[in-house]
């Protein structure tokens, strides 16, 4: 008499893939340690370069991406991927904002590429770092520079489990107050992003007496004017308050906007 097996249900396939970026996004994702094995152990992870030599071709049930668009090929790339991808989920400034190399934006890419390379005419790039949602449709965004593992880990099991990711729209303020760190801006005058700064990050920086440098992003129409003027009354000049939107996240538009006002 033959045995009958049932086979198991097959587990959502993973794939993260990689665009212009310093591959600390993914490095939170292999630093998370135990709590990786159970990843693994509820997905498969079809593709992973920095974690494994497994090239499977998707489709895939969940997609994280990882850095920003500088190039045509990756312009054609990431619309290949958003095919293949059920969910797909940017983590990291430069997927959510184009990151630090988006203050090539400002500034004329030609004329970099002439003083860096010996033969310029090589270098097939081009003139913006923008986001992936620039140029595809993402389901889901995760902050940060790099981004937080624990909110990834969460965002990973809400989904899973067919739930919504719990993903913040307040301010690194709030989160001060909640930790009960004392407001550095009001106390010692230090300049500080927090007011408009996607939470996320545990208020880090503030909570080791130093400004917010507004790693996780804008959140939710946030009053960069008021903060602008905030800052112009603690003596920080134009110039010094055009370096403080401009960094991480000097693509997102509202930083983009403070800073060229």
């Amino acid at each position: 008499m033959s045995k009958k097996h049932l086979d198991a249900p097959r587990k959502p396939r993973l794939a993260v893939f990689k665009f212009a970026s310093c591959d600390g996004c993914q490095l939170s994702l292999l630093d998370c340690e135990d709590e990786l094995l159970a990843v693994a152990d509820a997905v498969d992870i079809a593709y992973f370069p920095e974690a494994t030599s497994t090239m499977q071709p998707g489709p895939y049930e969940l997609v994280l991406v990882e850095g920003s668009i500088t190039t045509p090929h990756d312009r054609q790339r990431i619309q290949q991927i958003r095919r293949q991808a059920r969910v797909l989920v940017t983590i990291g400034a430069c997927a959510t904002s184009g990151g630090i190399q988006a203050l090539r934006n400002f500034r004329d890419v030609a004329e970099f590429a002439r003083i860096v390379y010996a033969r310029p005419e090589y270098i097939d790039t081009l003139a913006t770092s923008t986001a992936i949602a620039a140029h595809v449709r993402v389901d889901y965004e995760l902050r940060g520079c790099p981004i937080d593992k624990q909110q990834l880990l969460g965002t990973l099991a809400a989904l899973l489990h067919g739930r919504r990711p719990p993903l913040p729209r307040y301010s690194v303020c709030e989160e001060c107050k909640r930790l009960g760190h004392v407001c550095v801006m009001v106390a010692h005058g230090t300049p500080c992003l927090g007011p408009v700064t996607q939470a996320g990050c545990g208020a880090l920086c503030p909570g080791c007496s130093r400004g917010c440098y507004g790693c996780f992003g804008p959140k939710e129409e946030p009053n960069t004017a008021a903060l602008s003027a905030q800052l112009a009354t603690l003596g920080v000049d134009a110039a010094a308050r055009t370096r403080l939107y401009h960094t991480f996240n000097a693509g997102a538009d509202a930083f983009r906007k403070a800073g060229e006002a």
